[in-house]
């Protein structure tokens, strides 16, 4: 197991916790990361692209000159990609880019991406967020206390409208719960902020 201090909200040592070796101490598989990467960004594309063939454009029912006698390549309908107006080769159609990842794989790319956050000290733990009001610069203070630079991903347990809101306003700091945790967001991410019972969950859930 991995011993990692635990912090106040003042920056202050607050006690040490214990890291289960299953979820924070594996060896990161970087092409099982890679593969749920793609497939999470993947999943954002609408695939809604709806390009119309030479047989659904209107029109072009009717010859533009006759077969024969005028030098020029025979044409059948206006309506040939090679006209203006005229349709489109290979035309994109409603599609889902969706690529199908087990479950179990997930989890592990997501636990090689917590071990890794680990061991470069850019996991920070703190006793909880129990901001006196859901003010901007409340946030930017615990942030400032515990030296949290560049861009901060805070992980809570359940939602919490008062930690959201004073988060809401920084450009380098967004709020995720245990349960929409994912693999992109944690690499995005410089640092990991996670509260004491966000730790116990993620153990909990991924051990």
């Amino acid at each position: 197991m991995t011993t990692i201090e635990i912090k106040d909200a003042s920056g202050k040592k607050a006690g040490d916790a214990e890291l289960s070796a299953s979820v924070f101490g594996i060896e990161p598989n970087v092409p099982v990361m890679h593969q749920v990467v793609r497939a999470q960004r993947a999943s954002w594309r609408a695939g809604t692209s709806n390009t119309l063939t030479r047989g659904q454009v209107r029109g072009g029912g009717k010859k533009p000159y006759r077969q024969k006698g005028t030098g020029r390549a025979r044409q059948g309908s206006t309506r040939a990609p090679q006209f203006t107006k005229g349709g489109v080769v290979f035309a994109p159609k409603p599609r889902s880019f969706r690529i199908n990842v087990p479950k179990k794989v997930k989890r592990l790319a997501l636990k090689g991406v917590l071990t890794d956050k680990v061991v470069s000290d850019s996991f920070i733990v703190v006793e909880d967020l129990n901001l006196a009001a859901p003010k901007t610069k409340e946030m930017v203070k615990v942030l400032a206390n515990l030296k949290m630079d560049g861009k901060t991903l805070i992980v809570l347990s359940a939602p919490d409208e008062t930690v959201q809101r004073a988060a809401g306003n920084i450009p380098t700091a967004a709020v995720t719960l245990v349960n929409t945790l994912n693999v992109v967001d944690m690499l995005k991410a410089d640092k990991l902020l996670l509260t004491k019972e966000a730790v116990e969950r993620i153990e909990e859930v991924y051990a």
